[in-house]
This record gives structure tokens, C-alpha cells and sequence, in this order.
């Protein structure tokens, strides 16, 4: 089997969210993907793009994604956050996602970070084990802190 990864293309976006949304199903979050076709062809692909993505494509069909973005830490400077890692179910196991996987870092130096950070549910122990084999830390004494929309707005009129 042949994996070509290359930098997604507007034209992509369909495919990119329906692979979001096969995640959210994995994760147990169907309905929480509020994001559309517009908002990803939208903070993609215009003239500052919000987020990079790479797409893993087999026998023309996409069947993977991964999408990173920079951000910039105090301690190491600009580094690269992959938001997520994504493969087809049926396509698991085939070396797509270590294929994607290998993209990310090989970007991330690429583009001179100093690291590379992402968040792995505590419950998927084979992409915890995984990531420890590649010689990733898992930091077990960090939690991961987020105010929704709604959240934001109480906390804002509460003066």
C-alpha cells in the first residue's frame, strides 16, 4: 500500500471534516463539532491561515488527517501544537498514522520549533503507548483547562 502525505488543499476540506467528525465518534463527542466546510476553507486556506493540515492519501482517497498549528511558549519560543491525529477507522493499523505522525515532527523541525505538543485522551492507552515508544513525554501531572462559549460569557457578565 501507497501513502502519500502532502499539505492539504482547500479542495479538501469535505473530506477533512467528515474525518473530524469520525473522530468526534471515536471520542465519544458526536454532537460537540460545531466547525463546517466554510470555517476550515475559511481559517485554512486564505492569505494567514490559522492551522496547517496534512492530509495521508491512499489510492487517491484520503484517508487520514493531521492538523497542527504554532504556538509560542515562554519557556522554548515558537513550538508546534497537532490538534489531532486522525485515521479512518477501517484504515487503522495500516502505518497511516505513523506516516502522519512522522510529517508532523519532520514539520515541526522543519520550521525551526523547538518542540512539538499535543493532548491524548487518559483512555487511549494505545496512542499513550505509541507516543512513550517514540520517545514523547505524557505528562500525567497537567490537566487540560477550557472555557467554552458559554462559560466565557457567565464568567464576563459577572463583572
Amino acid at each position: 500500500m501507497e501513502i502519500n502525505i502532502r499539505k492539504s488543499e482547500k479542495k479538501d476540506a469535505p473530506s477533512i471534516l467528515e474525518l473530524i467528525k469520525e473522530l468526534a465518534h471515536f471520542e465519544k463527542e458526536t454532537e460537540a463539532v460545531e466547525v463546517d466546510v466554510e470555517e476550515l476553507e475559511r481559517e485554512g486556506f486564505g492569505d494567514h491561515p490559522l492551522f496547517t493540515c496534512f492530509v495521508a492519501e491512499v489510492n487517491g482517497n484520503i484517508e487520514g488527517i493531521a492538523l497542527v498549528y504554532f504556538r509560542f511558549s515562554t519557556w522554548k519560543g515558537r513550538t508546534v501544537h497537532l490538534e489531532d491525529l486522525i485515521v479512518r477507522e477501517k484504515m487503522r493499523g495500516t502505518g497511516i498514522g505513523s506516516a502522519l505522525y512522522r510529517k508532523v515532527i519532520e514539520y515541526s523541525l522543519e520550521q525551526g520549533c523547538k518542540r512539538t505538543e499535543w493532548v491524548v485522551l487518559d483512555w487511549n492507552q494505545p496512542a499513550i503507548d505509541f507516543y512513550k515508544r517514540s520517545g514523547a513525554t505524557v505528562f500525567e501531572n497537567w490537566n487540560t483547562v477550557q472555557m467554552d462559549e458559554q462559560a466565557m460569557k457567565e464568567f464576563i457578565s459577572q463583572g
